[in-house]
This record gives C-alpha cells, structure tokens and sequence, in this order.
C-alpha cells in the first residue's frame, strides 16, 4: 500500500508540472499586452515608450524561457509571483480567498452527501416505489438545469419574492457566525444541486448491486436483520464507487464555483480570476489554475486512500 502511495504521488506531482507548463505556455500565446492593457485609457493606445518601460520593469521583455524556469524555481518555495497589475504577491491573494472557496465547495459536498446517500439507498431498497420515480425524474432535472439558472431562481424565490434569505454578500465568520452561515446557505445549495443528483444515482445504482451479490443472500440467510444487512454489507460496500465519483465531482466543483461565486458576491478566487484573465495578469492566472488543479488531485490522492480503506482489496494491490 505504501508503494502505491508513492506512485500515485509521484504521479500527482508530475501531472501538476504538466498542468503549470501547459497554463503558463497557453497564456503567453494569447494575444495581447499585459503591459498595453495596464497602459490603455479610455480606448486610446499608450505611448510606445511608456509600454516599453512597463514590459521591462514588470520583466515581460525576458525570453519566454527565462520567465518559465523562474515561475518554476518559485514554486517550491510557495512563491507564485507578484501580479502584474497591483505588484500584490499572488499566494497572499490565494491564501486570503481560497478558504472562502473551500469553505463553499465542502459545504455543498456535505449537503450532496446529507441527501444523496440516503435518497440513493432508500429509493434503491424501494424500487420502482412512488418515492423512486419521483426522486429519480428530479435528479434528472437537477442535472439538466446550469448552476446559475438554479442560482438565479434562489435568489427570485427566496431572496426577493418571500424575503427569507440575503440574495449574496459576505461577512466573515469570526466577525457574525450567524450571519456567515446565511450567506453561504444559497450559494452552497446552488451548487450541491448536481452533486446532489449525481450521488443519489450512483448511490441508488451500486446498492441496487449489491443487494443482488450473494453475500448480502448469504447474510440473510444468516439471520442478520434486515438494517444490519443493509448497513453492514450493503451501503459500505455500495459506498466506494460513490466515493470515487464524489472525489472527481468535488475536483470539477473548483471550477463550478466560478458562476456561483459570481452570482452571489461571495469573495472566493472567481474575482481574481476573472480579472486577471482580462488584464492579462499572468502570475495571478496560473497562481490560481494551478491552485485549483493542485487541490484536485490531492482530492482525488485523498480519495484513493478512502478508496483503499473501505475495499481490503485495494491494499492488497
């Protein structure tokens, strides 16, 4: 299991060279000047020598090769630059909003796993029941209808029309935890609605299979109760290819929270993101693509572990 470990590591650690590499050389290539855009007011063209200037100062005249093998002898340390717009340092801006993201993505995470499982497994020992058909045709309209659709109609609903929840905004949790908690309501269901559908029907799917494995007949014919049979043998063995879908769902939730952190105002890395895509802010680009990719794969290391703890026969391998 250790030599696994190891290896998927390592593999972890090469894909994330691979992912800055491709981010870093695709951004370079799209057109335009970081330091023109910096420079451009009011739609008229800057002076050329005032461009100059900039691109130099900001270090964009170097070849492109001496640019990529000092973002990459920083990375070690932590040190992905400085942005080219404010000279803030890039991990600092990370460090202060991607808690905020997490926070997002792991309460939406909770809320898929509070109602998915449980829908999944009693819609699956209820088959073909009123509960199944109804629950089945809403996940599928779950996963039909984009995030910000569902976000938009939140915010009508509740926000405006019955005027029970705040329509967005953001207040730290140290400062109002109540407050804090209100705020996240909205935006996490948002984004919960298709992880939510997602984890029902692969929950529903794998205990529909094991109930017709002979271990779950051979433990009732045992005598075990029906609940310790379900519980015991058929949900945790039906729950490790959940866990694998929700590792990858929770990797694609990173770049979900882009349009729900946008809808609702909440402060995450969407912001600079965005913003620095349209100025061209490399170091901030990256900084935050690689964050993202980097929090995915340790999701998915972290689930491959879970993975192995379950199924005996993954640390056998």
């Amino acid at each position: 299991m250790i030599a696994g470990l190891l290896r998927r590591i390592a593999t972890s650690l090469a894909l994330a060279w691979i992912v800055a590499t491709i981010v870093f050389l695709a951004l370079h290539m799209v057109p335009g000047d970081p330091a023109e855009l910096l420079l451009s007011t009011g739609g008229v063209a800057p002076d050329p020598g005032a461009v100059a200037e900039l691109r130099e100062r900001l270090g964009l005249d170097r070849p492109l090769s001496d640019q990529y093998f000092e973002f990459l002898s920083g990375l070690p340390r932590g040190d992905l630059g400085n942005s080219l717009v404010d000279d803030y340092p890039v991990a600092q801006e990370i460090a202060l909003r991607l808690p905020r993201t997490l926070e997002l993505i792991g309460a939406g995470a909770l809320l898929a796993v509070i109602f998915g499982i449980p829908a999944g497994t009693y819609a699956a020992t209820h088959r073909g029941g009123t509960f199944d058909r109804i629950a089945s045709g809403l996940a599928a309209l779950l996963l039909a209808v984009p995030v910000f659709v569902v976000g938009t109609l939140l915010i009508l609903v509740l926000a405006q029309a019955l005027r029970i929840m705040p329509a967005g905004g953001f207040v730290p949790l140290a400062q109002d935890p109540l407050q804090h908690l209100t705020l996240l309501a909205l935006p996490a269901i948002a984004i919960a609605k298709g992880l939510t559908a997602i984890v029902f029907r692969m929950t529903r799917s794998s205990v529909l299979d094991a109930l017709s494995r002979d271990y779950v007949r051979t433990a009732r014919a045992k005598g075990l109760s029906p609940a310790r049979v379900l519980v015991r043998h058929v949900v945790r063995n039906a729950l490790s290819p959940v866990l694998t879908v929700l590792g990858l769902q929770m990797g694609t939730m990173l770049g979900g929270t882009v349009l729900v952190e946008y809808v609702f105002n909440w402060p995450g890395l969407s912001t600079p993101l965005l913003h620095a895509v349209e100025a061209r802010d490399y170091p901030m680009v990256v900084g935050i693509v690689l964050t993202v990719s980097g929090l995915f794969l340790l999701i998915n290391l972290a689930m491959d572990l879970l993975y192995a703890v379950l199924d005996p026969r993954i640390r056998a391998a």
